[in-house]
C-alpha cells in the first residue's frame, strides 16, 4: 500500500468540516442528482460493497461508491464534495482496513447507520504463502459477528513468512474473494437495511437469500473446478488470493506482499523461482488496476506464464466480466488454466 499518498487524519478532519459546509445546500451524490425521490441513500466504500447494497438494496436504493472505476482503491484520496456526501447519507457500507482515508472520514461522518462489513465475517492473519485448510465451521457464522472474532483470528492464524497482508495485527482484509465469506457478509448487510428501511424490509431479505443462493453456486463451481489439479501452487504479484486459497485448498504465493506495483527483492525473485520449480506452478498472475512489468519480469525470469487474476477491487473496460459474479468465474476459468484442473 502506498501509505504516503493518503490523506492524513488531520486533513480529513479539516476536509469534513469544508466538505460539510460546501454540500450543505448541495445534494449527497452524482446519482442523487437524478432525483431519487425517497430512496435510501446509500455510500458505498469500493466496489465489492457496491455490488451488495445495489444488488441487495435493488430499487430500494441510490448508490454511490467513493472509489470510481479505475482507481486502485488502496490509494484512494477523498475530496471534500465526497467527503460531504458521506456524512448525508443514510446508510454507509465500507471495509475497515482497506482505505485509511475513509476510515477516517465515516468515523467522523457521524451516520447512524454505517456498517463494517469487517465485522459481519471472521477476519484472519495471511502471509504471502497460504496453504489450504479445512475451514468448513466458518460457514456457521453468517449473520452478524462479534468484533472479538477478529482478535482470536490474529492470534489463530498468526503464522507466515513475515509478508502479512493486512493492517494492524496482520488481519487480512480480501473477505470478498472467498464467496462464503462474501455471503455471511451479504447476510449482515441485508440484516442491517432492514433496520436501516424497516418500510422495505421484506424485499432486502428476497434479493439478500437469492445473491447468497447465487455465491453458493459459485462457491460450489470453485470446489468442483479446482478439486482435481496437478498443483496447487499459484503466484501472484498481488497477495489478495488468501482466503479463496484457504477455501479451496491452495497455496498463493505473493511476490511482494500488500503493494500490488512493489519491486520484489532479488531474493524473493530467487525463491518464488524454486517454489515455481518444485511445486510446478505455471503463471505468475497480475491484476487488472495495476502494472504488469512485476509479473512480466518475474516470467522471463523463470520461464513462467503470465495471466489475469482480478482481486475485484473494481470494474473497468479491462475487467474479465461487468459484474462480481463474473469476474469470479473468469477467476476460476485462469485458475484451472494454471493449475492443470483435470
Amino acid at each position: 500500500m502506498n501509505v504516503r499518498r493518503l490523506i492524513p487524519t488531520t486533513a480529513v478532519a479539516g476536509a469534513v468540516a469544508l466538505g460539510l459546509t460546501a454540500l450543505s445546500a448541495c445534494s449527497t451524490s452524482d446519482a442523487a442528482d437524478g432525483g431519487n425521490g425517497d430512496k435510501l441513500k446509500v455510500t458505498a466504500s469500493f466496489y465489492p460493497m457496491q455490488f451488495l447494497t445495489e444488488r441487495i438494496g435493488g430499487e430500494h436504493v441510490a448508490v454511490t461508491s467513493l472509489t470510481k472505476p479505475g482507481v486502485e482503491p488502496h490509494d484512494l484520496e477523498l475530496t471534500p464534495r465526497q467527503i460531504g456526501s458521506i456524512s448525508e447519507s443514510d446508510y454507509v457500507l465500507y471495509l475497515k482496513g482497506i482505505q485509511p482515508a475513509v476510515d477516517d472520514a465515516i468515523k467522523q461522518s457521524g451516520v447512524k447507520n454505517t456498517v463494517d462489513a469487517a465485522t459481519l465475517t471472521t477476519l484472519e492473519n495471511h502471509g504471502s504463502e497460504v496453504s489450504g485448510h479445512d475451514h468448513g465451521h466458518e460457514g456457521e457464522h453468517a449473520g452478524e459477528e462479534e468484533h472479538g472474532h477478529e482478535e482470536e483470528a490474529h492470534e489463530e492464524h498468526s503464522e507466515g513468512d513475515g509478508h502479512n497482508h493486512g493492517e494492524e495485527g496482520g488481519a487480512d482484509p480480501h473477505i470478498w474473494l472467498d464467496p462464503v465469506k462474501y455471503a455471511e457478509v451479504a447476510k449482515g448487510v441485508g440484516k442491517s437495511l432492514e433496520k436501516a428501511d424497516p418500510d422495505h424490509a421484506a424485499d432486502y431479505k428476497k434479493n439478500t437469500d437469492a445473491l447468497v443462493a447465487e455465491l453458493g453456486e459459485l462457491n460450489t463451481a470453485y470446489e468442483t473446478g479446482l478439486k482435481n489439479t496437478s498443483t496447487k501452487t499459484f503466484i501472484t504479484t498481488h497477495s489478495a488470493f488468501g482466503y479463496l486459497a484457504e477455501r479451496y485448498g491452495l497455496t498463493q504465493q505473493g511476490i511482494a506482499g500488500i503493494d500490488p506495483e512493489a519491486e520484489p527483492s532479488p531474493a524473493r525473485i530467487q525463491e518464488i523461482h524454486t517454489i515455481a520449480e518444485k511445486e510446478k506452478a505455471t503463471t505468475v498472475f497480475f491484476e487488472t488496476l495495476a502494472s504488469d512489468k512485476t509479473a512480466t519480469t518475474l516470467a522471463k525470469d523463470t520461464g513462467l506464464k503470465t495471466g489475469v487474476l482480478d482481486p475485484l477491487e473494481g470494474i473497468t473496460d479491462k475487467s474479465q466480466g461487468a459484474d462480481y459474479i463474473e469476474v469470479m468465474e473468469s477467476n476460476l476459468a485462469a485458475l484451472q488454466k494454471a493449475l492443470g484442473a483435470k
